[in-house]
């Protein structure tokens, strides 16, 4: 199974991370954030998420509680999501003429890519890029630093952003 973690700074201070629960529970014990924001984000994803205080950590894990399981049509105990995507007729051609048809030819092409992945994805590139964006985007640099991330070039991200405050330099890094 697969935990989540997050991440939350008070401006450029990382004051929280973890599992929802214990990021929670480390928010919970900062009295006043003063004129800072806090901003969370989760980790896999680099999206800011806000977060209802009010009351006990449970309370808070409460409201998040997902209110019912979608049903409807579709096969939810596989969690299939249907979606459109456009092909050429050749391809079209080539998937009715796979042995179990076309979704099942698009979802084993799917996980044979995903095996091949080198773990450097654009997914995990594109969230380091949204944490950036939020907290270092009028930072010096920052331009250059982005260019560097989308281009895998680490050093090159690195020296850019080596006079960033350290904890924002440090998880942009660690990622």
């Amino acid at each position: 199974m697969d935990i989540s973690t997050y991440t939350a700074f008070l401006g450029w201070t990382r004051v929280a991370a973890g599992p929802l629960e214990a990021l929670l529970r480390q928010i919970k014990e900062i009295k006043d954030p003063g004129d800072e924001t806090l901003l969370i984000f989760e980790d896999s994803t680099g999206k800011q998420v806000d977060f209802d205080f009010r009351g006990s950590v449970n309370e808070v894990l409460a409201r998040m509680a997902p209110k019912s399981a979608r049903t409807g049509p579709g096969r939810p105990k596989l969690g299939v999501v249907s979606r459109e995507i456009s092909l050429l007729p050749r391809h079209w051609e080539w998937l009715e003429s796979q042995p179990q048809g076309a979704s099942a030819a698009i979802r084993r092409l799917v996980e044979e890519a995903r095996k091949q992945d080198s773990g450097e994805t654009r997914a995990k590139i594109d969230a380091i890029g949204r944490v950036m964006t939020a907290l270092g985007g009028n930072l010096p640099g920052f331009e250059e630093a982005y260019r560097a991330l989308y281009a895998r070039d680490r050093e090159r991200l690195a020296a850019q952003i080596a006079e960033w405050p350290s904890d924002l330099r440090d998880y942009i890094l660690e990622r």
